[in-house]
Order: structure tokens, then C-alpha cells, then sequence
């Protein structure tokens, strides 16, 4: 993935973050409240928004830093945290299918995944610089 992708990925996402938790929060309320769902709608937002900006801060890295592909690497790790982890938990809180749940984890390996490549990147600059 180029670098301008990440960032605009990262963006896009970002966006989405702020569109969802509104939406979560004027339209949905009422249901999650209901279905006691509205916590993990919230745990959906929180994620999907804090790596949208990992993966801004990624993006940036990949840009200052281009013979590290290990940047790039962590940014599909958070473009597939995002979507499992925080788009299973939106579909679980919306719909109450929660065969999802069993799904959310592997997103969470995604993220974990993802800040492994961040660590790994920024350990192969430090050795040559």
C-alpha cells in the first residue's frame, strides 16, 4: 500500500469513527440502551478511532521513513483490526448476533499485530541511524 493510501485510509476511517459514534449516540441510543448494548457499541467506536489515528501515525512514518516496509505492514493490521474487531461489535450491538463475539478477537490480534509491526519498524530505523 502507498503511503498517500495509508493516510487517506486513515482519514476516511477516522471520519467514519466520528460519523458512528454520532450515530450511535442521537440514533441508536435508545435501542442500544434497550438491548444493553450501548457499552459495546462504545468499545466499537473507542478502537475503530484510536487506530484510525495508529494508522495516520503510520502512514506518517511510512512517509519519513520509505525503505521501512515494516509501516506499511502495521497499517493493514490496523485496516483489519478496525474492520473485525469494531465492525463485528457495530453489527453485534445493532443486530444481537453474537456469533460475532467469537469473531471480535481475531480483530484484537489484528490490533495487537499491528503495534508488533509499529515496535518493529521503529526498532529497524534505531539500528541505522
Amino acid at each position: 500500500m502507498k503511503t498517500k493510501h495509508i493516510i487517506q485510509t486513515a482519514a476516511v476511517s477516522g471520519a467514519l469513527a466520528v460519523i458512528l459514534g454520532a450515530f450511535g449516540a442521537h440514533g441508536l441510543e435508545p435501542i442500544l440502551e434497550k438491548t444493553g448494548r450501548l457499552a459495546t457499541y462504545e468499545t466499537a467506536v473507542s478502537y475503530h478511532f484510536y487506530h484510525s489515528l495508529a494508522l495516520l501515525m503510520l502512514g506518517i512514518l511510512s512517509a519519513n521513513f520509505p525503505q521501512s516496509n515494516a509501516f506499511k505492514q502495521g497499517a493493514w493490521f490496523f485496516i483489519a483490526g478496525i474492520i473485525v474487531f469494531s465492525g463485528s461489535l457495530y453489527v453485534l450491538s445493532i443486530t444481537g448476533v453474537t456469533i460475532l463475539g467469537a469473531v471480535t478477537p481475531f480483530g484484537g490480534v489484528a490490533f495487537i499485530l499491528g503495534w508488533a509491526w509499529l515496535f518493529w519498524g521503529a526498532a529497524k530505523i534505531n539500528s541505522h541511524s
